[in-house]
């Protein structure tokens, strides 16, 4: 392994990519080698010493990519440093308060627990009516989801800084 952090996404509208990109720029800042990747295209991460993945979050659900990602590539990932983010409340205050607590799927904890994450990261999402479908638009008006982007990227800056702080501890 050289070194290298792959974070890795899944994305329907691109803002966890967005998010996937401000977390390996901070990263390289911080003079750590990293590379973005979207989940569905990883084949093999032998060549990473450390991996952070994200997904978008609906109906508190990560997306199909990240889990297969998650399920593929178990064994690897349970032999290095791995972090977790999810990307998806709308709206203002804390992340995890609009989601009454929540910060990863339940249908993934068992994997995230056998893997050993080092962290479930839980960001604001973007919610734009231009590019959502009609179904999403009827639901978003039934629940009354805020509207906008919301993402706080201090807050990601700041978690990404950490993780590249505690990789370096660790010898990454």
């Amino acid at each position: 392994m050289n070194g290298t952090v792959m974070v890795a996404y899944a994305t329907k509208y691109g803002a966890t990519k967005e998010i996937a990109e401000v977390i390996g720029q901070t990263l390289r800042t911080a003079g750590r080698k990293a590379e973005v990747l979207a989940a569905e295209g990883v084949k093999d991460l032998s060549a990473y010493a450390a991996v952070i993945l994200g997904s978008a979050v609906y109906v508190a659900q990560w997306r199909k990519e990240a889990v297969t990602f998650l399920e593929t590539h178990e064994k690897a990932l349970a032999e290095r440093p791995v972090r977790l983010f999810s990307s998806g409340p709308t709206g203002s205050g804390d992340p995890v308060q609009l989601m009454s607590g929540w910060r990863f799927p339940d249908s993934e904890k068992p994997i995230a627990e056998r893997i050993h994450a080092r962290d479930l990261a839980l960001f604001h999402g973007v919610l734009d009516p231009k590019k959502v479908n009609l179904p999403e638009k009827l639901i978003l008006k039934g629940i009354k989801a805020p509207l906008g982007d919301f993402r706080d990227w201090q807050a990601v800056r700041g978690w990404a800084q950490t993780v590249a702080e505690t990789l370096k501890n660790e010898g990454i």
